[in-house]
């Protein structure tokens, strides 16, 4: 398979250097095409930040008793893997792929290399791990909430603000999106029927139509 696309123009951490800059940052990548529910990365490899060119990866970790816990899924110009680069153990996190995902992997080594030549690099890095905070943070306030109604509402609204418009398109499963909203898919599915009953959204499968923000954010 040809690789023509340049993986580190889909990453913010790096399309804000030139284009030649971003050629020789490309070289230091390896690519791979991982097929769906196929391990992209776990617990205990070489640190390295891989970044999803195409596809999607779901980031989750194991309980005490082995059950899975979404904590995120990393889309095409997402990635994962830069604590690691600099010192952090994985000692609980997986990647898996939800479909054939293309993924582009930069080792720690090369990767140091590069924030001596680029150190605007660092405060890029620090600005992205801040957003990223915030979205953990995001998703422990949906589980304070008593109704699951509630948590997939604000989900929804929140989705519509990052994408600026009222159709949106679930980034994830039905069995992911529960995970990540503290329930199950079969109660998932029962809200998003009330939600539908109720005349707030129009679903099509994983396409959502936000029909009315007021009461959905009344919920």
């Amino acid at each position: 398979m040809t690789y023509n696309h340049l993986c580190v123009s889909l990453v913010p951490l790096f399309n804000h250097l030139n284009i030649e800059d971003q050629k020789k940052i490309n070289e230091l990548v390896t690519h791979h095409l991982v097929e769906k529910g196929e391990l992209v990365f776990s617990p205990d490899e070489e640190a390295q930040l891989i970044i999803v060119a195409r596809g999607n990866m779901k980031v989750y970790q194991l309980s005490v008793t082995g059950k899975e816990q979404l904590l995120r899924v990393v889309e095409p110009g997402g990635y994962e893997g830069e604590n690691q680069l600099f010192g952090a153990d994985n000692n609980t996190l997986f990647g898996e792929a939800l479909e054939q995902t293309e993924v582009c992997v930069l080792r720690q080594s090369d990767f140091q290399k590069l924030l001596l030549k680029y150190p605007q690099i660092t405060l890029k890095l620090l600005e992205i791990n801040a957003e990223k905070s915030l979205k953990l943070e995001q998703q422990t306030q949906f589980l304070v909430m008593e109704k699951v109604e509630e948590r997939l509402a604000t989900y929804l609204i929140n989705l519509s603000k990052v994408k600026e418009e009222n159709c949106v398109v679930l980034p994830m499963k039905m069995k992911e999106l529960a995970a990540f909203l503290g329930t199950t898919p079969e109660t998932l599915s029962r809200k998003f029927k009330l939600l539908e009953k109720e005349g707030f959204i129009r679903r099509d499968k994983k396409t959502i139509i936000i029909l009315d923000h007021n009461k959905l954010e009344n919920i």
